[in-house]
């Protein structure tokens, strides 16, 4: 009997997986940057301090939902940070309506110098990226 109760499990396992269908042809959704807003930053830093720094952006219809950050290292204290959000492309119905939200992600302080964060808002009417850039200073 002990040996069959794991017998059983595997063939039931196997029977389950094998009536699943995935849908391997395309994905039903797109990442895609979402507007910032605004960004609250403390006034300064603390060196080897963990701060929340806290992000409004929109989200531009109902097929969008928030997924989280992309903060990324341009230089030894550049920070470019953009807001990713996943678009259903399987809807053709989205409510248009755009909606602000407000999200946080951790920070570490790692070096004394000035921290320069690059919040990006979108693209200009020529297609160039623009962002509101913050600058916040290290204690000594």
């Amino acid at each position: 009997m002990k040996r069959l109760v794991p017998l059983i499990a595997i063939i039931f396992l196997g029977t389950l997986l094998s009536n699943c269908s995935v849908d391997n042809d395309s994905p039903n959704f797109q990442f895609v940057p979402l507007q910032i807003i605004s960004a609250q930053l403390p006034e300064s830093f603390n060196l080897d301090e963990t701060y929340q720094i806290k992000v409004s952006f929109i989200k531009p219809n109902g097929c969008t939902s928030y997924e989280g950050f992309d903060v990324t290292k341009e230089d030894q204290t550049i920070r470019n940070v953009v807001v990713v959000g996943s678009e259903r492309i399987d809807i053709d119905d989205c409510t248009e309506q755009a909606v602000e939200q407000t999200a946080e992600f951790n920070f570490v302080v790692l070096y004394n110098e000035t921290y320069t964060f690059k919040f990006w808002l979108g693209e200009t009417g020529s297609g160039e990226d623009e962002y509101l850039e913050i600058d916040v200073p290290v204690n000594e």
